[in-house]
């Protein structure tokens, strides 16, 4: 059974994903998603915390995938996984509280669940080269 900080990271990943595959506004997702599989108080404001810091940054987080990902244009990158990088690098350039080695897990983790055959590998090696980056 998954703890709630990867619960949160769960559907943080849902609404990102049905964001950015049919545009539906975070709010009516993460609603709808909460109400669907209810979550403890903290976690649904983790994952509401996730979800706002991503947008809050997207521009910003895409041109780090864009930098670190050359072989594969954003727009290439399959939906899961591209929102999969966007949660972790938020999480370690932006957020900065969770140790690095903690969020490349949890994204492989979800590479691993909801994305395809290549995606843990894909997720990693750009998180990898990601974290090169973080000053701490």
């Amino acid at each position: 059974m998954p703890g709630k900080r990867r619960k949160a990271r769960i559907i943080a990943l849902k609404a990102l994903y049905e964001m950015d595959s049919v545009g539906h506004e975070s709010q009516d997702i993460l609603s709808r998603l909460l109400e669907d599989t209810p979550a403890p108080d903290d976690v649904a404001a983790f994952a509401q915390e996730l979800v706002s810091g991503v947008l809050g940054h997207r521009e910003e987080i895409d041109a780090v995938i864009r930098e670190k990902a050359t072989a594969w244009p954003l727009e290439q990158v399959a939906v899961v996984d591209r929102n999969i990088l966007r949660l972790a690098i938020y999480e370690m350039l932006i957020d900065n509280r969770v140790p690095v080695r903690a969020i490349i897990n949890e994204a492989v983790e979800l590479a691993k669940s909801f994305g395809g055959e290549s995606s843990p590998k894909f997720v990693n090696g750009v998180l990898g080269s990601v974290s090169l980056m973080r000053t701490n």
